[in-house]
């Protein structure tokens, strides 16, 4: 188990340095590139199979226990420590980064995308993959810190060298605000550790604050929170998110918001709540205003967008949906309940995989038409999936309708169980505005299935007047490699929906425990 961990956060990054050599002559297939993008769905494939054989050692009778750990000693003079570890809260994160980075690798090799070097381009999937990874899995502050920091180069350059129209501002814009919170982050990060004497999170986590003065919680939970809450991306500090979705290629979008943003919510669950709880009450109310405030504003961006003459983009109003979409996350981590909290990593997990999907499925419509233009393709002229192209209208029906959270799909468990956590919130919080928060929350659902269907029945049904599919040349249904990647997004949104108890399962006690300060 020790192997397994360290192999599914070091492989990629040994990968990495051998997709820059040059490729062997018997493995050159039809040409370099085409063994690069072989070489990264190789590795890729082989970080997933060790992540699921992982989750299967997985002792799921003791979820609240770190386990497959590695503690070794690496800068004394701070006790800084090369600690590695998985409980039932990361757990579903790292396989869930596996599963991703590996359909974007197979997406990749079918569908070479269009930049400079595909050298390039794989050894910075697998940094990134790399450095997610390890920020699911490390268990050490200063090392949580260079892992969340070592995504923000590799995706920095998938959008500006291999993005679309506007690449070069929204990477700029991309990394600035990243970084301008991170260095926010790292000095609430290095206060926890000084004045705690130790910078190592388990035994933050069981101590529970009791080593820090409130002043210096409340200090440190706002530093790190704002770094956290530009990852995530929390309203106001959302407006990076959908300048870099719309330009970011395809795989850069399904993991930019299928992982990437769950590094910031995984602070919050991991960092925030149970080594600083008296200075998360202070801002929890605050914390759950700006969510609230989130939810509402995405969903109506989305309706503006969605809107007929509005010439919204759809990947802008997806990423827009996520930012309403996390505002439920942070609802359910403001609560600081265990309902809330297990609400919270329910909807992580259940947003990258419908939002992986949704972006996949966007990519494809573009290839196909050219755009991602919605006036465009709900013209006359335009897509009219249903009629064209009706197993990809109907992937993109079944993607939305799980986005706005019908139940018996993934997306509703979260939402749901946020809601609760807010209708009851932690002692010491007032009652009556979480009520106010839940009502707006529950308001923004309607919201969410209102654009949703909008965007299906203008994509999907196209407009009022039909175009024969002979005037669509070339258009083709769902691909053989498209149905292999989409098929397991599609597979466990329905179980997540249908079985909750396999996810609620693992996350459940190990919330308790995180919650209690290490006590069972």
């Amino acid at each position: 188990m020790q192997f397994l961990l360290a192999f599914v956060v070091l492989a990629p990054l040994a990968g990495a340095a051998a997709a820059l050599l040059p490729a062997p002559p018997g493995l050159r297939g039809s040409g370099p590139d085409q063994a690069v993008l072989r070489h990264g769905v190789t590795v890729t494939g082989a970080v997933l199979v060790a992540a699921v054989v992982l989750a299967l050692g997985f002792d799921h009778d003791r979820p609240s226990a770190m386990q497959a750990t590695t503690d070794i000693s690496w800068i004394p003079a701070l006790d800084v420590r090369i600690h590695l570890g998985v409980d039932g809260i990361s757990l579903p994160l790292l396989v869930l980064t596996a599963l991703l980075t590996f359909l974007c690798a197979l997406h990749s090799y079918f569908t070479r995308p269009a930049g400079p070097s595909s050298k390039a381009f794989v050894a910075l999937l697998l940094v990134l993959e790399a450095g997610t990874l390890a920020t699911f899995a490390v268990l050490d502050l200063v090392l949580f810190f260079l892992a969340f920091e070592m995504v923000l180069v590799p995706m920095y350059f998938l959008i500006a060298r291999w993005g679309g129209a506007g690449r070069q501002a929204a990477a700029w814009k991309f990394i600035l605000y990243t970084l301008l919170g991170s260095v926010v982050m790292l000095l609430g990060l290095l206060l926890i550790g000084l004045k705690a004497g130790t910078f190592d999170m388990v035994a933050l986590a069981t101590d529970n604050g009791r080593g820090l003065t409130t002043s210096v919680q409340v200090t440190a939970v706002l530093a790190i929170g704002i770094g956290l809450a530009v990852k995530t991306p929390m309203w106001p500090l959302h407006s990076w998110l959908p300048d870099a979705h719309t330009a970011a290629p395809t795989v850069g979008s399904v993991l930019l918001a299928g992982v990437l943003l769950k590094m910031g919510t995984y602070g919050f669950v991991r960092i925030v709540l149970p080594v600083a709880p008296d200075g998360m009450r202070v801002f929890a109310p605050y914390l759950a205003a700006f969510a609230v405030v989130g939810i509402v504003y995405g969903s109506l961006a989305c309706l503006a967008l969605a809107r007929n003459g509005a010439r919204g983009d759809l990947k802008r109003l997806i990423a827009y949906s996520s930012v309403g979409h996390m505002g439920f996350v942070l609802l359910g981590i403001a609560s600081m309940t265990p309902t809330g909290v297990n609400g919270a990593l329910f909807a992580n997990v259940a947003h990258g995989l419908i939002t992986g999907l949704l972006f996949f499925l966007v990519g494809a419509v573009k290839d196909r038409y050219g755009t991602a233009d919605l006036d465009t393709l709900a013209g006359a002229g335009g897509a009219a999936l249903y009629g064209r192209a009706p197993r990809l209208g109907g992937l993109l029906a079944f993607a939305a309708v799980a986005s706005l959270g019908l139940p018996g799909l993934a997306g509703f468990w979260g939402e749901m169980l946020a809601l609760f956590g807010a209708f009851d919130p932690a002692e010491g919080l007032s009652r009556p505005a979480f009520l106010v928060f839940m009502s707006i929350a529950a308001f923004g659902t309607l919201l969410t299935a209102a654009y949703l269907l909008i965007v299906v029945r203008r994509v999907c049904m196209g407009g009022p007047r039909p175009v024969p599919e002979t005037d669509a040349p070339g258009l083709t249904d769902v691909r053989g490699h498209e149905f292999a990647a989409w098929t397991p997004l599609v597979a466990l949104t329905v179980l997540a929906g249908l079985w909750p108890a396999v996810l609620l399962g693992l996350t459940d006690p190990a919330v308790q425990q995180l919650l209690a300060g290490g006590k069972s």
